[in-house]
């Protein structure tokens, strides 16, 4: 299942500064990911015997450490997986693979997608959380949740099917790494570079519905590290904290 040259996708790159003053929404659920008119990138850590293997296979199927019955969780937001690997440091976690995930498939995975239990019609879990989204530091950002899936007997994710490229982007993360853990927010110098991400919005109509995604009506971080209105308290103490304990 190796991909031949010309099918290849290129990661890529923006500043951290630009997106989230100009172009990411300051509050609400969203999912910010890097997507074409084809795919969506979604995010996973592994040991390095795994990446090594779902990257030069385009299949986590005959990867001997790989437990195809353990819930598996992908994010399609850049620093919400930075925080859950501590950039690529944290043990079992040490390598970051991009998936290329064809378009139809993750809405597919959106429209299954459920708080608890399971959807009706389908064999196999795609479990739904919203989680704080995070600052490069690691900090929680007070305002906006980020979607992450956790998918369980999904054969088409396991086999590859849904794939349309994998490449392994460990290399930047180590490098943007030392930039992004200031010990403050605003500290955070202008030259860190991230993901380059948009706003996504499904074309499934289903999926939108089904997991309760906001409108874009604030552009910017909206808020500062340390806002401490009584609106904003009440909206933090509302944001769930981080349950992820998965290791695939």
């Amino acid at each position: 299942m190796n991909m031949s040259p010309q099918l290849r996708k290129q990661w890529k790159e923006e500043s951290y500064q630009v997106q989230a003053r100009n172009i990411w929404p300051g509050r609400g659920q969203h999912i910010l990911a890097q997507y074409d008119e084809d795919s969506v990138i979604v995010y996973q850590a592994f040991r390095p015997e795994i990446a090594k293997y779902v990257c030069e296979h385009k299949t986590f199927e005959g990867c001997p450490l790989y437990n195809p019955k353990r819930m598996t969780w992908i994010k399609t937001n850049f620093l919400w997986m930075m925080f859950r690997c501590a950039w690529a440091t944290r043990p079992n976690q040490e390598r970051v693979v991009a998936i290329w995930l064809k378009r139809a498939a993750f809405d597919r995975y959106l429209e299954w997608a459920c708080k608890k239990g399971s959807a009706r019609g389908i064999q196999g879990t795609v479990r739904l959380q919203w989680d704080p989204d995070h600052f490069p530091n690691g900090d929680c950002h007070p305002y906006r949740r980020a979607v992450q899936l956790g998918l369980r007997d999904i054969e088409t994710f396991r086999n590859g099917q849904d794939f349309l490229d994998v490449q392994d982007v460990t290399e930047f993360c180590h490098a943007q790494g030392p930039i992004a853990k200031a010990k403050r927010q605003k500290l955070i110098p202008d030259d860190l570079m991230v993901a380059s991400e948009r706003v996504y919005i499904p074309k499934s109509q289903i999926a939108c519905d089904s997991i309760e995604i906001s409108l874009i009506d604030e552009i910017g971080d909206g808020c500062s590290i340390n806002d401490t209105s009584e609106e904003h308290k009440e909206e933090d103490q509302a944001i769930p904290q981080d349950i992820d304990r998965s290791l695939n």
